[in-house]
Parts: structure tokens; C-alpha cells; sequence
């Protein structure tokens, strides 16, 4: 919001201090982000700048550590395994989360906050807990150190994320839509791919969003029920930091830096168009 002309000292006073608390609290939280991504390109096996970083000489940066990402069997291992899990619990999560948004947003649904507060607890629950639980349960029937084990646990993980953006999409549903929609003939999946899906569709794709940077992203469950078989990108980079230390985490940091920014810029552009869908103005 704009600083009104009428505004009064203490108006102004706090319109700038806020920003500039905002400022600082942006600047907090991002430069220790920001910071990996010049060390990344240092030339020399370290964790920090070098004299000649700091001089900006040319010799001094180097691709050498994308290049062992790019060509190490063990680090492209780890990605392949992180680009079959993720998509397969992303899958999985925007079909139960969306599946369970459409009958939490129903009026007639019976204790509606208890199975909503059910569902969206893994969210809430510390990830040591739910790691520990999923390994005692899995244990039981045969899925710890499973693909599959892994997949199911990251789309529990994942599926609050599509619960939560679809219910709020379906916030601003015209229910009209669909009694009309059925009154033309249509069935009930019909109806929901022809006239529900459309209108929500930007939801579900932020949930699915959402899911798959949980998965792909995750490091506790996956050290709990994973074996060496399913070692993901975050298991390799946690292994490295504490078994040997490897420049190269700097470039995969980095990678997975420049994906998260495109992700969150792809969420802001669907939520502007969820608005404009639903006849508000972006904020």
C-alpha cells in the first residue's frame, strides 16, 4: 500500500521502518542462500572465497564442480532416483489431495475439522516422528527400503499441500456449476473433468508444486526408509557434508536453488491467474 500524502509523522515513521524491518529480515533469511552460489564456482577444492575470488580474477572460478556433478556416477545415481521418486509421489499426492479437498469442501460432510486436521498433520507432526513411525509400520509389511515405500511416504507428505491450495481454490466454486452441469446429463466424473477441473486447475497444480519440492527436497524419511538403492539428491548431499566433504554439494545447492526460484515463480503466476479465474485482483 502507498504512503498517503495526509499521511502524519508516525505514519511515515512506521511506513518506512517497516519496510526496512522487512528489508532486513528478506536479507536474513536469503544471504546465506545467496552466498553458495559465487563459492559454488570456485576454482579450488574449498568451502570459502579465495584470494583470487575475492580480486575477481579470472582463474580463480571454475565449472570444475558442475562438471563432476554432471559426469560422477554416483551424483547423476542420485538424481535419476530423486526424478522417479518425486514425480511418482507427486502423482499420487494431487490425486488423494485433490480427491479429498472436492468432499472436504461439501457442506454435508461429517466431522469435517477432525478428518481435515487428520489429513493435514503430517504438516504438523516434526518429520522425526512420522520418519520413525513410517519405519516401524513399513517394517511390518515388507515396504522399508522399497521404491515404493519411499514414494508412499513422500506423497503422505505431500498430499496437506494439495488439500490445503484445492480447498482454497474451491472457496470461490459456484456449486451452480455443477448442479447445471448435471442437470444437462452429465455424470459425476463427467462433470468433474469438464467443470470443476478446469476452474481449479491452477490448485491443483500449486499442490502438485508443492508435493514435489516436498519429495524431491525431503532427507528425514528417505535416511529412515530408503536403502542404497533409493540414495535421492538431499540423501547424497547430507552423506557428503558428513562423510567427505565435496565442493560439488556447492553446485547441486545451486541447481536446486535456480529450480526452487523457477517453481516459486511459476506458483505466484498461478495464483494470479486463480484470482483473475475467480474474479479477484492479485494482491
Amino acid at each position: 500500500m502507498a504512503l498517503q500524502p495526509y499521511a502524519t509523522t508516525g505514519q511515515r515513521i512506521w511506513y518506512y521502518s517497516f519496510r526496512v524491518i522487512c528489508g532486513l529480515i528478506l536479507f536474513f533469511l536469503i544471504f546465506p542462500i545467496i552466498i553458495i552460489i559465487p563459492l559454488s564456482f570456485n576454482a579450488l577444492p574449498y568451502f570459502t572465497f579465495t584470494p583470487g575470488m575475492l580480486a575477481l580474477e579470472a582463474d580463480a572460478y571454475s565449472l570444475e564442480h558442475y562438471r563432476d556433478f554432471f559426469y560422477n556416477d554416483a551424483w547423476q545415481q542420485a538424481l535419476w532416483n530423486s526424478l522417479s521418486i518425486a514425480p511418482a509421489a507427486t502423482l499420487l499426492s494431487v490425486s488423494l489431495g485433490t480427491l479429498a479437498a472436492i468432499g472436504l469442501s461439501s457442506g454435508k460432510m461429517p466431522f469435517r475439522g477432525t478428518v481435515m486436521a487428520i489429513l493435514i498433520s503430517p504438516m504438523i507432526v516434526p518429520l522425526i516422528i512420522s520418519a520413525a513411525g513410517m519405519y516401524f509400520f513399513y517394517s511390518r509389511i515388507g515396504l522399508q527400503g522399497t521404491w515404493f515405500g519411499v514414494v508412499l511416504a513422500h506423497a503422505a507428505l505431500g498430499t496437506p499441500f494439495v488439500i490445503i491450495t484445492v480447498t482454497a481454490t474451491l472457496v470461490g466454486f459456484d456449486r451452480s456449476l455443477t448442479r447445471a452441469a448435471a442437470n444437462m446429463g452429465a455424470g459425476p466424473v463427467r462433470t468433474f473433468f469438464k467443470v470443476q477441473m478446469p476452474l481449479i486447475l491452477p490448485g491443483v497444480i500449486s499442490g502438485g508444486l508443492f508435493a514435489f519440492i516436498t519429495s524431491f527436497d525431503e532427507v528425514v524419511v528417505i535416511l529412515f526408509l530408503g536403502s542404497a538403492g533409493e540414495q535421492t539428491l538431499p540423501w547424497r548431499m547430507f552423506t557428503g557434508l558428513r562423510e567427505q566433504i565435496s565442493p560439488t554439494i556447492l553446485a547441486v545447492a545451486t541447481l536446486l536453488v535456480s529450480v526452487s526460484v523457477i517453481l516459486l515463480v511459476t506458483l505466484e503466476i498461478l495464483r494470479r491467474r486463480s484470482e483473475r479465474l475467480r474474479g479477484m485482483s492479485p494482491g
